[in-house]
């Protein structure tokens, strides 16, 4: 299975630079994507698709996938709207290919529904930033949330399955939670598994920053 600036401020060119003029953070404990090179962030964009189309294809339990935690990362990681959602967008479309039938869904509004679910949570990438285990673990049981409440509802509106009646609609849903049951798990511990990873990205961003500023 998307990030919110900082507060305008007059900051000298000074203020903001670190050893050799490299840009610091106005907040050190906290990720600012505007200060990560653009060399980190296509290998990040890679890292993050290829774990969204492996995790995809080999999912120990159905429903377990780490596509609403890669699109909680994306959204802290990548400043650029756009760029965030490419990455849960890209790894989706990419493991449709290898899966039966291609991934179809039916319709076109079916599969717009699908790829909006999975790329919403690069809203919250905010909240992971700033709070990091607790931001991901209520991202991460939002976007398991809206994901079976809205794929659910595409699906009782766009097909004959159930009637289109309040209990149509209930029935649909008490119908797909024994598919449902793995998912908050999954996306509860891939988020958490990535959010954790983000720690280690100021280390891991500096030998970019050198080289850009080389």
């Amino acid at each position: 299975m998307n990030s919110p600036g900082h507060s305008p401020e007059s900051v000298s060119q000074a203020a903001r630079s670190g050893p050799g003029g490299s840009p610091i953070s106005r907040h050190p404990q906290r990720l600012d994507p505007r200060d990560l090179p653009v060399g980190f962030l296509c290998l990040a964009w890679v890292v993050l698709v290829g774990i969204g189309i492996l995790g995809r294809l080999w999912q120990p339990v159905y429903g377990v996938s780490p596509l609403i935690g890669i699109g909680l990362c994306a959204g802290a990681l990548f400043a650029n709207r756009f760029a965030a959602a490419s990455v849960p967008a890209v790894a989706l479309a990419a493991s449709n290919f290898a899966l039966p039938g291609g991934g179809s869904y039916g319709s076109w509004t079916m599969a717009a529904i699908i790829y909006a679910a999975f790329t919403w949570p690069i809203f919250m990438g905010g909240l992971v930033r700033r709070h990091r285990g607790l931001g991901a673990l209520g991202g991460a049981l939002a976007g398991s949330l809206v994901f079976y409440l809205t794929t659910n509802l595409a699906h009782w509106w766009l097909t004959t399955d159930y009637a289109h009646t309040p209990a149509g609609l209930i029935e649909c849903y008490l119908a797909a939670l024994p598919f449902y049951r793995w998912t908050p798990v999954g996306d509860i511990a891939w988020s958490l598994a990535l959010s954790a990873a983000l720690l280690a990205v100021p280390a891991l961003a500096r030998p970019f920053r050198s080289a850009e500023t080389a």
